[in-house]
This record gives structure tokens, C-alpha cells and sequence, in this order.
């Protein structure tokens, strides 16, 4: 996965707490809540970079096997 950029990003609290309930309530943390919704206002707008990667799932990434064990 490419290198992820920090942004930081100032809220109304009201706006933060209806957002971190969406998150969860889609089983997303506020982070990925956030990129998600920039995302598809992206493409709605027909402005999202086609080099864009994918999102991660929701949940826990898969667990990496190795040889050992």
C-alpha cells in the first residue's frame, strides 16, 4: 500500500459526533468515515484521481501467514 497523508482537520464538535455515530454505525472508524465520504464526493464530481488506490475493507486486515509454524 502507498505511504498515507496526515491532514489535520478541525470539526464542530456537533459535526465530529454525528460523524464518529455514521462510523460506527458503519462499522468504520471516524479516519476511514472521512475518507470514504471525500471519496465519493470525489467521484460524484467526476474529480476523483483514477490513480487513487482502493480503500481498505472495513474490519480487521486479514492476518499474514508465514512459512513458519
Amino acid at each position: 500500500m502507498s505511504e498515507r497523508k496526515g491532514v489535520l482537520l478541525r470539526l464542530d464538535p456537533a459535526v465530529h459526533d454525528a460523524l464518529a455515530k455514521w462510523a460506527a454505525d458503519d462499522l468504520r472508524s471516524t479516519n476511514a468515515q472521512i475518507e470514504f465520504l471525500l471519496r465519493r464526493a470525489l467521484a460524484e464530481a467526476g474529480r476523483l484521481p483514477k490513480q487513487a488506490g482502493q480503500m481498505r475493507r472495513p474490519g480487521r486486515p486479514p492476518r499474514e501467514t508465514s512459512g513458519a509454524g
